[in-house]
């Protein structure tokens, strides 16, 4: 089975890849599945409906110069998933989000979650504090240690109240922003130990996120290690995500990180519906 789990389209604020574009490139990718996670981001953006909703940022690498501040269009966004899975019956078309959380924007997502039918939940942590890591407005006047530990702790925090979710989106995000290096998985194991214990007690799973080739890791996301202790702890509920924006991104990596996790000793991956995992062999 070829499938793509974490997919952004123009209804996420850092993409212009049109939703029916994406369907379309994916059937000619001979994709069998393929679900819709687009961002919403409480605490830094607003919604699509506020009146003051169109705030603006400064684009990143390899953005536009101006970036919108808004999160999706709930209403047009499943409506027209529901167009396109009438439009396009061929391939299996499930319906997510990437909720990027953080401790003090819970009950917004909870609100969400309890309006709308989804099949798929990604649960990230792009932001704390409401400060950004890419900038390094997370990590200024902070040591390595400091911003790391803090960083896994928010997640933590989280997951020990907010239940509605399928995985944990790239679980070790932050060493994608880390300029000083990646920080030993040693002295971190014990919080990312917690982290996972309750991930397989609530009957959750991580994601494999294959976009750390394209942003010159070394390692998969979340690592190796990470992987295996999830393994070691009993953990089976596993997704597999390009994170893609654009047309080039999408689908890479699949079939290379089925592979690794075979590697690792894992014997399945899952997809989702009515946020039930459904569980296929490697």
């Amino acid at each position: 089975m070829f499938t793509d789990y974490h997919v952004h389209t123009e209804f996420s604020d850092d993409s212009s890849y049109l939703m029916e574009e994406v369907i379309k490139d994916a059937i000619n990718m001979k994709m069998d599945e393929i679900c819709f996670t687009d961002h919403v981001d409480y605490g830094i953006k607003r919604d699509w409906n506020d009146a003051q909703g169109m705030l603006y940022r400064k684009g990143g690498p390899g953005e536009p110069e101006k970036m919108p501040l808004a999160n999706v269009n709930y209403p047009k966004y499943f409506e027209k998933i529901e167009f396109l899975r009438n439009k396009y019956p061929e391939i299996i078309i499930k319906q997510g989000m990437e909720f990027g959380m953080q401790v003090h924007t819970i009950d917004q997502y909870q609100q969400l979650f309890n309006k709308y039918p989804f099949d798929f939940i990604i649960l990230s942590c792009h932001q704390v504090e409401d400060k950004e890591f890419w900038t390094q407005d997370f990590q200024r006047g902070r040591t390595q240690k400091e911003y790391n530990e803090r960083y896994y702790q928010e997640i933590l925090d989280i997951i020990k109240v907010y239940k509605d979710y399928s995985v944990l989106g790239h679980l070790d995000l932050i060493i994608r922003y880390d300029n000083q290096g990646v920080y030993p998985f040693e002295k971190l194991k014990p919080i990312i130990k917690k982290i996972l214990e309750i991930v397989i007690k609530d009957g959750k799973g991580i994601e494999v996120n294959t976009s750390s080739h394209r942003y010159g890791l070394k390692d998969s996301q979340p690592s190796k290690d990470i992987l295996k202790l999830y393994k070691e702890l009993g953990g089976k509920i596993i997704t597999i995500g390009s994170d893609s924006h654009k047309k080039e991104h999408l689908g890479t990596y699949i079939e290379e990180t089925k592979a690794l996790l075979k590697e690792l000793g894992f014997e399945s991956y899952c997809t989702f519906d009515k946020m039930k995992p459904i569980y296929h062999e490697l």
